[in-house]
């Protein structure tokens, strides 16, 4: 009985799907046939059904006969029946994309792994999508059609409105029809893994080599052999030297290296170059003297080219913004990337996510605590201090001192693999539960600055990559590798212990990058340096509320340039980086400049993932207020690894739905902000 009627409402809640006139009659044959053949209590299930399967249909799937054939051999009233055909989909789908996903990893280890040098034929396989034609093949045998026959598209609308009242069982039908929802092409979704891989690429070797940079007066200001990625390295490098007294005209130097690479004023050949010095105040560059460089078979170059970078950031980020927009007419739903990336993918309306950012960057929390920073560093602040670090426990420990900690506690890649048992409890988790995690996560070294590969089915394992240096992890490397492997669990989770593979993960990047934030706050208690006590968790509440005004910010302009790509789809890559240097200083202007007092910066637009990772930068300041709300419910219920277990398993439902199961209540920034003004209070009193 709860079945039917779930069938039946589910169905009655179907979203106006568009019948392509040339099938208008027909559908109508076909509706009218099965009305016939099952009765009228099938009726919605039927309507609904029909529309989705001709909304879809092509020339090439049959002629109007055989579309009316199809529906009446595919059409499933009978309950058992239905269910097994669901079950066989579970099964099906689960291994379709497990065994993709393994060859996906497999193909572009080279390029992603550092694990020797990169030759052009991996480069081609990195950008070669085996899935590519996986959605096409499954419309082709008319599997996706049989979906669509028998299980019920959903709006964004309906399933924030109705998802609450659905069981789990209900959830994993929508998941599954969700899959078939768009139709796009096997070039279209070649291209957009080509445009991903080539700009995953540049940033994996965008190194700036520190102590080839020179001051004004030719002084060299980092340590030797110092390679820092950008922007992560960058951003951390200059995160650390909070904690050095001399650590300011670092700051500054690392600063005006950013607004090189933004606006492209960089010289092209000191990027990942130690064979040349460099002052990026002057912009001059120069042969590097034999005995400063790094390795004794490299020789400084006896001419230069100081050309800058040739816009190569932006076009790449073009490249990205074309590759998604060749799947536009294919997504009849959601037929912008911006759409599809807030309403599909996130499933929280892009003015939701909007809103909850704006009400980050203009709390009155945040003047009175830019005033707090500036009174702790003796000085008026400037553009780079969004990056202030002092309210974290290691800002009471240099750099290098946690770099020899770490370097000695994981020389290896090895050495950290051996340890994730013990880091696990160390969170929590008992010992069991400890080893049955660490058993499914394999670490590697990355090329780049560090991510999580989650795994797609039961029987492969999740991969950690995390940055080896040659003389062993560094604390950057740790840092990455404790929010990595905070995803790894996630994925663990939310794989081997949920109730539907179709509701495999989470809802949304945000949520795991919460749950990862999770982990990765607690780096320095899990090396043996600091226990949560009242004074930490009030700076943890200052520091969440600074870091979240600068990626809220960040995020915006991310949404920004999208905007104004889609408004200039032909836009050169000089048109794109004036665009994209414009709209990050007017978004400083309006949320910044009042606080930190400088107007017209541009900082804000040196992320990486605005180049490589399209559209996900909102995702990191969601993740910092769903990271606030985890947290304060985890500090009631007492200890983390139950009840990041019980979050991780209950998957992919909406948001809300998914926080509410989590800590009692939909996604808010209150928590975030309530922590703030407690420790602001305290501070004050």
């Amino acid at each position: 009985m709860l079945r039917a009627l779930w069938l039946w409402m589910a169905f009655l809640m179907a979203p106006p799907v568009a019948v392509p006139t040339n099938l208008q009659a027909a559908a109508a044959r076909a509706k009218a046939e099965l009305l016939k053949k099952h009765g009228e209590a099938q009726r919605a299930r039927i309507e609904r059904g029909v529309d989705q399967v001709a909304s879809l249909w092509r020339r090439s799937d049959g002629d109007e006969a055989a579309f009316v054939k199809f529906m009446n051999e595919q059409f499933i009233a009978d309950p058992a029946r239905l269910d097994a055909t669901f079950d066989r989909f579970e099964e099906a789908l689960e291994q379709l994309a497990g065994h993709f996903t393994e060859i996906t990893r497999e193909l572009s280890r080279h390029t992603v792994l550092d694990i020797g040098p990169v030759v052009e034929i991996d480069k081609l396989l990195s950008a070669f999508d085996a899935a590519a034609h996986l959605s096409e093949d499954l419309f082709e045998s008319k599997i996706a059609f049989v979906a669509l026959a028998n299980f019920p598209l959903t709006t964004l609308d309906e399933r924030l409105q109705k998802g609450e009242t659905w069981t789990r069982r209900q959830w994993a039908e929508v998941r599954l029809a969700g899959r078939f929802a768009r139709r796009i092409p096997a070039q279209v979704q070649q291209g957009i893994a080509r445009a991903a891989s080539d700009a995953e690429l540049y940033i994996a070797e965008y190194n700036i080599w520190m102590h080839h940079l020179i001051g004004e007066r030719g002084e060299r200001q980092f340590a030797r052999g110092l390679k820092l990625i950008s922007h992560w390295n960058l951003r951390d490098d200059l995160k650390s030297n909070y904690a050095a007294k001399d650590g300011l005209p670092r700051q500054r130097m690392i600063a005006k290296v950013m607004e090189r690479i933004i606006t492209q004023t960089i010289p092209r050949v000191v990027i990942n170059n130690p064979t040349v010095d460099w002052n990026p105040w002057s912009n001059a560059v120069t042969p590097a003297p034999a005995a400063e460089i790094e390795d004794d078979k490299l020789r400084p170059p006896q001419k230069i080219d100081p050309a800058r970078e040739p816009d190569t950031r932006y076009q790449l980020l073009l490249a990205t913004f074309r590759a998604a927009r060749a799947a536009d007419p294919y997504s009849p739903l959601a037929p912008t990337h911006i759409l599809r990336s807030f309403e599909l993918e996130r499933e929280i309306p892009e003015q939701r996510v909007r809103a909850l950012l704006e009400q980050i960057l203009t709390s009155p929390l945040v003047p009175r605590l830019a005033r707090l920073i500036e009174k702790r560093l003796g000085r008026k602040l400037e553009p780079f201090d969004i990056w202030y670090d002092g309210f974290r426990p290691r800002a009471r420990y240099s750099e290098a001192d946690l770099d020899v900690r770490v370097g000695k506690k994981y020389p290896t890649v090895a050495a950290y693999q051996k340890d994730i048992p013990n880091l696990l409890k160390k969170l929590g988790f008992s010992p069991q539960k400890a080893r049955f995690l660490a058993d499914h996560i394999v670490v590697e070294p990355a090329r780049g600055a560090g991510h999580a590969l989650g795994a797609d089915r039961r029987g492969d394992n999740p991969h950690l990559r995390t940055r080896i240096e040659k003389g062993g992890m560094n604390y950057k490397g740790y840092n990455i590798a404790i929010h990595e492997m905070g995803h790894n669990v996630e994925q663990i989770f939310s794989l081997y212990e949920v109730d539907h593979t179709l509701l495999r993960s989470v809802p949304n990047v945000a949520f795991t990058e919460a749950l990862a934030f999770v982990f990765q706050g607690r780096d320095l208690e899990l090396l043996g340096l600091a226990k949560p006590d009242q004074e930490s968790q009030r700076l943890k509440g200052l520091n969440d509320l600074w870091g979240s005004y600068e990626i809220a910010g960040v995020a915006l302009v991310d949404m920004g340039v999208w905007h104004w790509m889609y408004e200039h789809p032909d836009a050169t890559p000089t048109a794109l980086r004036e665009a994209t240097v414009a709209i990050a200083r007017e978004i400083w202007n309006r949320y910044y400049a009042p606080v930190l007092g400088t107007r017209d910066a541009m900082l804000l637009a040196i992320y990486s993932h605005m180049i490589s990772a399209f559209l996900y930068l909102p995702d990191y300041p969601l993740g910092h207020l769903i990271a606030a709300q985890i947290e304060e419910h985890v500090a009631k219920a007492g200890r983390l690894g139950p009840e990041f277990e019980r979050m991780a398993t209950f998957g992919s439902v909406v948001p809300d739905l998914w926080m509410k199961h989590a800590t009692g209540s939909p996604v808010d920034a209150g928590p975030l902000l309530r922590a703030a003004q407690a420790a602001l209070d305290a501070l004050e009193r």
